[in-house]
């Protein structure tokens, strides 16, 4: 195996660049703007240009780098084709990312990944799950993203969408609608957005209750503070999140068995206010054979997806 490997994370507004070891060691880390004009028709050939200037700057040859693995937000399939519109980066459409990215690199192998898929595979490489063959990650931000591993192997399924815990189905009498048009998904309850959206219905709903966060504009990050200053209503809410998202795990767990689930993301940052009760939960959920099954803070935080694209060219 040659020396070097690049891992990308894409995102709407910024594309994370790694250059690694292929045995793993991250030596540089810098971003590069996500450009979505015109249908997003620039952003490979940024990323290439990203990656040749490194390699020109480190006096790298093509001979020396085994490949760029990139992780993208959307589904993605076999490795390098983005099938649907991935709306934060401008369109898109169907393409062969993997084909265009290495003709502008010159040849150099390319390898796509879906961006939370590739986190998971982030952190059972080199993180948190670290010596785990099968492990799920789930990333709570302003959706829920997840990525399952099974046997070192990413399930991204038939249509690239392994992996989309955020859409699970945990409400049928849901009205509101996900952001994907469903209603009831996981998403609408788990993530940053979903702990304010439930919060302001639990506080409409209870007028006569005091609460520290009433007649405020309040983040996810100060339903956690106020719930852990001994604020009833907002433990309520974390409570009824950590069932929700306790109650989602055991589903899954109950399909893949994973060693580990790994909880990532900003929510996640919340600690034991919100690990406490979701593994209370999670167990009063599960199948007894997964009760033990543990569930821990990812460890790699924003570079996870950097780390798994780059695992997507040294595990492929």
């Amino acid at each position: 195996m040659k020396e070097y490997a690049f891992g990308i994370d894409l995102g709407g507004t910024t594309a994370k660049v790694g250059l690694f070891t292929t045995s793993g060691k991250l030596l540089e880390k810098w971003e590069v703007s996500t450009d979505t004009s015109n249908n997003g028709a620039h952003i490979l050939e940024n990323l290439a240009a990203a990656v040749q200037q490194k390699m020109q700057e480190k006096g790298l040859s093509a001979d020396e780098v085994e490949g760029v693995g990139l992780g993208v937000p959307g589904p993605v399939l076999d490795s390098s084709i983005v099938p649907i519109v991935c709306a934060n980066l401008g369109g898109w459409g169907n393409r062969n990312v993997s084909i265009e990215l290495s003709e502008l690199l010159g040849g150099i192998r390319v390898l796509v990944g879906n961006d939370a898929n590739v986190a998971a595979l982030g952190e059972i490489w080199m993180g948190a799950a670290q010596g785990c063959r099968s492990a799920v990650m789930v990333t709570l931000g302003t959706g829920v993203g997840g990525g399952v591993i099974v046997n070192g192997k990413v399930i991204d399924g038939a249509h690239g969408a392994g992996g989309e815990i955020g859409h699970i189905t945990v409400n049928p009498h849901e009205t509101a609608v996900c952001g994907c048009g469903k209603r009831g998904c996981l998403e609408q309850y788990s993530s940053a957005t979903g702990v304010v959206r439930c919060m302001k219905k639990l506080l409409d709903a209870n007028p006569d209750t005091a609460c520290t966060l009433r007649g405020k504009d309040f983040e996810a990050k100060d339903v956690f503070d106020a719930a852990r200053a001994g604020d009833a209503l907002a433990a309520r809410e974390v409570d009824e999140m950590a069932s929700t998202l306790g109650m989602a795990l055991a589903n899954i767990a109950a399909t893949t068995d994973p060693e580990m689930f790994m909880i990532g993301g900003g929510v996640a940052r919340a600690g034991e206010i919100l690990f406490n009760p979701l593994v209370r939960h999670y167990k009063e959920y599960a199948f007894q054979s997964c009760k033990e099954t543990p569930i821990k803070a990812a460890s790699l935080g924003n570079d996870a997806g950097i780390y798994g694209a780059v695992r997507l060219i040294v595990g492929a």
